[in-house]
């Protein structure tokens, strides 16, 4: 799996095409010796055979008394092949039907007939490469004229002469060539490669530059920036790198201080209306006790402003809380406490005892240590939304369970009855203000105690979840870390209250 995912990858790519260019190159430059060295081998000695054999003929031919009979022609093709007695000639003679050879009886099997017919139509020297029995050769034909060097003329006198040498040396020669390309080639190749290498190197250096550079502005580092070297396309894109860098960093800058401006807003609009709030509480709250002997009219409009004030005090502790979160200021206040026992008394104080129906361990077997008030926030946030937006009966599980890496967590879950929660909601039911019908602008929370619920989770190092029910309703799942040398309870059964 890691050589396909290498190939997959820029620097595998370029380490090829650089392995193939060198190794082409490498190959076809031994290939292109080769060939010219072989050429050259077999030119030279094709030109020398064919200079001596013209030089022998034009001498020998001098001396021969025209038209020749068959003995006269005889002789003549042995005196040609014993002319050159190191080269092994072979020599043909013809002169109208008369046909001599060096040797008695050969058939010079090397003479092609088109050869022949070329050196007697044209009246030039033709030469041929040809293979017999696996033997080179290499075949001559010379027209004779009647011209001598004193008085050259070109007026073919009919006599043709063929001349076969064999190539075996120059075989030899050709064959030795290639065990000195091969190891030429070889450490060409092997320089060739060690080129490639370190071009790829050369040229993925600043790629992976780009690549730790961005991976250190993902992890938050927005002051990293790229050393320009060059001017070439890569060094381009590292000075487009920089200039994007900077103005994420501006841009992340300036949206960091609009936020704080707005929290630091928040926290101090709700804090100064904590004051006037706590006064108009307690003026409602006389006015609540004497609406009784008020007009039916007034003590409508009394209750409605007293109604109205607990949810605007509800909303100003709730922006309070988050204020908190913002701004780091939020601490956890651990206790050793009942978990049970915790839970009945969120439940009571504020009269859900008959409401919900839950399923606890029973009272002093689950135990930890966490921060009362804000596990009283949490599950009070959850029982009350599943009231308020949820259908009847809501439920309530709590029980403990052993993670295998994480050790003993609680688990508190919370169901409603109610139609659920559409689908396109569900990832933002923890956001703050958000609200899943867009027409609907009043509600008769603040819109935040999910947020604050998954906050106060967060801070215990737990997760929050919620999700839709096999069967229908809403169901919001919290989990806790306890600590690992607590033995868990087998989740109960529990009783229903």
């Amino acid at each position: 799996m890691k050589a396909p995912r290498l190939l997959r990858g820029l620097r595998g790519r370029l380490l090829v095409a650089f392995l193939l260019v060198a190794a082409v190159a490498t190959l076809t430059t031994g290939t292109l010796t080769f060939r010219e060295a072989r050429n050259g081998v077999l030119q030279q000695s094709q030109d020398g055979v064919i200079g001596q054999f013209r030089d022998h003929v034009t001498t020998l031919a001098a001396d021969l008394d025209f038209p020749p009979n068959q003995d006269r022609l005889d002789a003549f093709a042995v005196r040609l092949a014993r002319s050159e007695p190191s080269k092994a000639w072979r020599v043909l003679a013809t002169y109208g039907d008369l046909s001599a050879t060096s040797a008695p009886e050969d058939p010079f099997g090397e003479l092609t007939s088109e050869l022949r017919a070329a050196v007697a139509s044209d009246g030039n020297t033709v030469f041929q490469r040809v293979t017999t029995g696996g033997r080179p050769a290499l075949v001559v034909g010379v027209p004779v004229t009647f011209g001598t060097e004193a008085d050259p003329t070109s007026d073919l006198s009919g006599l043709d002469v063929f001349l076969t040498v064999p190539q075996t040396d120059e075989q030899a020669y050709v064959q030795a060539l290639v065990p000195a390309v091969e190891r030429a080639t070889v450490p060409a190749l092997v320089l060739a490669v060690l080129l490639a290498l370190l071009a790829a190197r050369g040229v993925l250096r600043p790629v992976r530059e780009l690549r730790r550079a961005t991976r250190s502005i993902a992890e938050g580092h927005l002051d990293t920036r790229l050393a320009v070297n060059g001017s070439d396309e890569l060094a381009d894109l590292s000075h487009t790198f920089n200039e994007t860098a900077a103005a994420l960093e501006e841009s992340v800058a300036e949206l960091r201080r609009m936020e704080a401006r707005a929290r630091r807003f928040a926290a101090d609009v709700s804090h100064e209306l904590r004051t006037p709030l706590a006064a108009m509480s307690a003026v409602t709250d006389i006015l609540d006790e004497d609406a009784a002997q008020l007009t039916p009219d007034t003590a409508t409009a009394v209750r409605l402003i007293s109604e109205e004030t607990v949810k605007l005090a509800r909303l100003v502790e709730d922006l309070m809380e988050i204020s908190r979160f913002d701004a780091g200021a939020a601490g956890l206040h651990l206790d050793e406490i009942d978990l049970a026992d915790s839970v009945v008394r969120t439940l009571a104080s504020r009269a859900w005892l008959e409401t919900v129906d839950t399923r606890l361990p029973p009272p002093g077997t689950l135990r930890g240590s966490l921060d009362p008030r804000r596990l009283d926030v949490i599950v009070a946030n959850l029982v009350g939304n599943a009231l308020r937006h949820g259908g009847r009966p809501v439920g309530l599980h709590l029980y403990a369970w052993e993670h295998p890496d994480d050790g003993r967590r609680v688990v508190i879950e919370v169901r409603d009855s109610g139609p659920g929660i559409p689908e396109d909601v569900l990832p933002h039911v923890f956001d703050r203000f958000y609200k899943s019908d867009s027409a609907r602008t009043r509600t008769e929370g603040s819109g935040l105690g999910l947020a604050i619920t998954a906050e106060n989770v967060h801070l215990h190092g737990g997760t929050v979840q919620a999700a839709n029910g096999p069967h229908g309703g809403a169901v919001f799942t919290v989990e806790l870390p306890l600590p690992r040398d607590e033995s868990p309870p087998e989740p109960p059964e529990g009783s229903h209250t």
